[in-house]
């Protein structure tokens, strides 16, 4: 039998909003190594270093995440000429992160697994810093169905492979079915920020998380394939049937945890092409370079906007 994830619990509306892990062993421990980061409770001070923190983002790249930082902080009036935002994660090569007044910004690699561990560590590090009303939300690109390249998602839903809202694990070799909801009132709050920006085309709508990169999300240019273009074509309109606007890798570890420690977060995702009419990206690099930056504009702005009512 399935058990499901641990439910979060809303805090009481006078209450700050503080992270809640699900794990009662934490309490015990006299340090916390956040090894994948290359910091430690013991070895550093962690509320000094992030007990500021109001926004996280995170995605794929290190070179994404530090262009982000540098972008939001122009965009923030925090930015320094010549001035640099070195990476806090120096000390190890798995993830990078910067940070620029209250917006952190980590990079997760690429796939559930890599965005597990991160985020293991990230909400870790967030609750050892006693951080409060803490908004989290995953920048990063896509595949469209039924979208223009360049149309940027915001999530509803994060759906698995069958168009489930739901992220199944095995633990400890039982089953483990978690949901993966997302923060509506934080997707239409972005989706009005798009409306704002009116530079790009913006629908919110569900994101198919898959396991890997080309079976899993039906591509013919792998190097393993025992479907036929027929099939490919039936199940993706099956998917956007099913509301489903696009397709990535992360998505539904990022919703479950998220939501399972009491943290509003949304997903921005630009779409690099439509898979309706294809499976390879063929944009040119200063095209595919334009859209990624879509999603850190539109995040931006929402990040401006609450932080300057501007």
């Amino acid at each position: 039998m399935a058990s499901s994830g641990t439910e979060k619990q809303e805090p009481e509306n006078d209450e700050p909003r503080f992270v809640q892990l699900c794990n009662p062993h934490l309490a015990a421990m006299t340090e916390d190594v956040l090894y994948h980061f290359g910091l430690s409770t013991g070895t550093h001070d962690l509320p000094a270093m992030f007990g500021d923190v109001k926004f996280v983002c995170v995605g794929g790249s290190p070179a994404r995440m530090r262009a982000f930082t540098q972008y939001v902080a122009s965009e923030l009036g925090l930015d320094r000429p010549g001035g640099d935002y070195p990476n806090i994660c120096q000390g190890t090569d798995r993830y990078a992160m910067f940070k620029a007044g209250p917006v952190l910004c980590v990079s997760h690699g690429m796939g559930i697994p890599s965005m597990a561990i991160m985020l293991h560590e990230l909400l870790k590090l967030l609750h050892h810093a006693r951080c409060s009303g803490v908004t989290v939300i995953r920048i990063g690109t896509s595949g469209g169905i039924g979208l223009e390249p360049g149309s940027v998602v915001i999530t509803r839903q994060a759906v698995d492979a069958r168009f489930e809202p739901q992220l199944e694990q095995l633990v400890l070799g039982r089953r483990v079915v978690r949901r993966t909801d997302l923060d509506e009132r934080l997707a239409q709050e972005l989706s009005l920020c798009a409306a704002d920006l009116r530079a790009f085309p913006a629908v919110v709508g569900n994101t198919m998380c898959t396991l890997d990169f080309y079976e899993g999300q039906g591509r013919l240019d792998g190097a393993l394939c025992s479907y036929t273009e027929q099939d490919k074509q039936a199940y993706l309109r099956a998917a956007h049937a099913a509301g489903v606007c696009n397709i990535e890798m992360e998505s539904s570890v990022f919703a479950a945890m998220c939501g399972a420690c009491g943290l509003r977060a949304a997903v921005v995702c630009v779409t690099l092409l439509d898979r309706l009419k294809g499976d390879q990206i063929r944009s040119p690099q200063e095209v595919l370079a334009e859209f990624e930056r879509r999603p850190q504009q539109l995040v931006g702005h929402f990040i401006k906007k609450h932080l300057t009512g501007a």
